[in-house]
C-alpha cells in the first residue's frame, strides 16, 4: 500500500452511513454509497485521498472572471444626481422640472422635494413624473428648492435652486389654455395681450397652466359644423380644468390684465358672467377715436333740443353743471309729471332745536273707545188679578233685577314725551295697570 492509503474496519452500517474504525482507534463516518459492493460490518477497506490541482485552477479562473464581469456591469456607472430647473413662476406657485432619472443599475428608493432645507413631500411615480408644482407660496418671497434621490447605490442630491415669486404687477407667469372661443377677433386680441405680457398659452392643459379661457364649455366643432352647433358636448380640456380646479375665465380677463398692467381678480370674468368688451390696447383706442366722425354743432344742438335740453352758452366762468360734470355732458332733466308730488311729512322739532324727519304726525290721535251700552231693563210682567194678600207675594217673585254695567274707563289725554337726550319719542298714553 502507498503512504496515501489508509486501512479501516467497517464497524456499522446504518441509514446510509458507515462507521469506519482506523488502526489507531480513529473513528470516522463515511457514506455507505461510496463503499465497494458487498461490504458489511467487519469488512476491511482501504481509502486513498488525492488533491486535484487542475480542477482547482479552473474553478479559480471561473470565479475571478465572474467578479470582473460584475464590476464592469454594476461598478463603473453610478446614478446621476437630478438637475433641477424652473419651468414657471407666479405670485403664489412655482413649477419645477428635471430630466428623466438615470439610475444606471441601481434601484430607486425615493425621490423627495425639499423647500428651504426641509423635506416637503415625495414625488409620486418618479419614473414617469419629471415636474412638480408647488402652490400656496407667499407673494414676492424667495425660496430654495432641492431634489434628493435615494437609490440602492447611495443618496444623490440635486442642485439648490433659488426662486422668488412674482409681484402683483408681474403678469409674465400667466399660462393659459384656450378652449372654444366663438369670436375670432376676441381670440386674436387675447393672444396679442399675452404676447405683450410675455405670457404663455397652449391648446392643452399642462402642469403649469394657470387659467382655462373660453366663451362656451362646448368642444370646438369639427369642420363642417357651425360654431353654435347645439349637440357639441363639453370639451375634454374643459372637463379636465374642472377636475384640476383650474379657473375657467373669459378672454376679457387677459385683456384687462394687459390694460391694467397687473393681475386682475378673476371673480368678474368667470364663464357665465356678463362682461363688457374692453379695449385691446391704447393704440386701438386712439384709432377708434380718430376714425369716428365728429359731431357737428348743429346736430348737437338739434339732439339737445329733441331731448328737451338747451344748448350750452359760452360763458367766461363755468356753470354749476360744468363744475360738477367737467367736460362731460350733464344728464338730461326728467320730464315733468302731471301728478302732484306728495308733500313731505312735517318735521318734528325737539326741545333742543334740531329737526327730526319721519312719518309721525303731531295731530295723530288714537280712535276713541266706543262706550258699552247698558243692557236694557226688562219690563215687568203684568200682575195677575189676585187678591190683595197674594198680590205682594206675586210681585216679589216676578220682579226683575236690572244688571248694572260698569261705565267704561276714562280715556287719558294724549301727550308728547321727551327722553333724557332731548329727542322726541312720540305720543304716549298712560295705561292703568291696576
Amino acid at each position: 500500500m502507498g503512504q496515501d492509503s489508509f486501512t479501516f474496519t467497517v464497524g456499522k452500517l446504518d441509514a446510509g452511513m458507515a462507521i469506519l474504525i482506523g488502526e489507531r482507534a480513529h473513528l470516522i463516518e463515511f457514506p455507505s454509497l461510496l463503499l465497494p459492493p458487498g461490504v458489511t460490518s467487519g469488512s476491511i477497506v482501504n481509502i486513498a485521498v488525492h488533491r486535484n490541482h487542475a480542477e482547482e485552477k479552473r474553478q479559480r479562473n471561473d470565479f475571478w472572471s465572474l467578479q470582473d464581469e460584475i464590476l464592469s456591469t454594476f461598478g463603473n456607472e453610478l446614478p446621476e444626481p437630478p438637475k433641477l430647473e424652473v419651468r414657471n413662476v407666479t405670485q403664489t406657485s412655482v413649477t419645477l422640472e428635471w430630466p428623466p432619472l438615470k439610475l444606471a443599475t441601481a434601484k430607486l428608493r425615493s425621490l423627495d422635494i425639499y423647500r428651504n432645507g426641509q423635506r416637503l413631500a415625495s414625488i409620486p411615480a418618479p419614473h414617469q413624473n419629471t415636474s412638480t408644482k408647488l402652490s400656496s407660496l407667499e407673494l414676492n418671497t424667495e425660496y430654495s428648492f432641492q431634489l434628493v434621490l435615494k437609490t440602492t447605490a447611495g443618496t444623490f442630491p440635486s442642485n439648490v435652486l433659488r426662486v422668488r415669486t412674482h409681484t402683483i404687477n408681474d403678469t409674465s407667469g400667466i399660462s393659459v389654455c384656450f378652449g372654444n372661443v366663438e369670436d375670432p377677433e376676441l381670440l386674436e386680441a387675447a393672444k396679442e395681450s399675452l404676447a405683450n405680457m410675455k405670457a404663455k398659452w397652449s391648446d392643452k392643459i399642462q402642469i403649469d397652466t394657470t387659467h382655462f379661457v373660453c366663451t362656451t364649455p362646448a368642444a370646438v366643432p369639427p369642420p363642417g359644423r357651425p360654431m353654435g352647433y347645439l349637440n357639441n358636448p363639453p370639451g375634454v380640456e374643459y372637463q379636465r380644468a374642472l377636475q384640476l380646479s383650474i379657473p375657467v375665465v373669459q378672454p376679457h380677463w387677459i385683456i384687462a390684465c394687459d390694460n391694467e398692467k397687473k393681475m386682475v381678480p378673476t371673480a368678474s370674468y368667470y364663464l357665465g358672467m356678463t362682461v363688457s368688451r374692453p379695449q385691446t390696447s391704447t393704440a386701438s383706442k386712439r384709432t377708434s377715436i380718430a376714425t369716428s366722425s365728429p359731431t357737428s354743432p348743429s346736430s348737437t344742438s338739434s339732439n339737445q333740443h329733441a331731448r328737451g335740453m338747451s344748448a350750452p352758452e359760452n360763458h367766461p366762468y363755468p356753470s354749476q353743471a360744468q363744475a360738477k360734470f367737467g367736460s362731460r355732458t350733464p344728464p338730461a332733466p326728467l320730464p315733468e309729471s302731471d301728478e302732484e308730488e306728495e308733500e313731505p311729512a312735517d318735521e318734528v322739532l325737539s326741545p333742543r332745536g334740531h329737526a327730526r324727519s319721519g312719518t309721525m304726525v303731531r295731530d295723530f290721535k288714537f280712535p276713541p273707545v266706543s262706550p258699552v251700552s247698558p243692557t236694557p231693563a226688562v219690563p215687568p210682567a203684568p200682575i195677575p188679578d189676585v187678591g190683595p194678600a197674594d198680590r205682594a207675594h206675586v210681585q216679589r217673585q216676578m220682579s226683575v233685577v236690572a244688571v248694572e254695567v260698569p261705565p267704561p274707563p276714562p280715556v287719558e289725554k294724549e301727550r308728547t314725551t321727551v327722553d333724557d337726550d332731548g329727542d322726541d319719542v312720540g305720543e304716549t298714553v298712560e295705561v292703568d295697570l291696576s
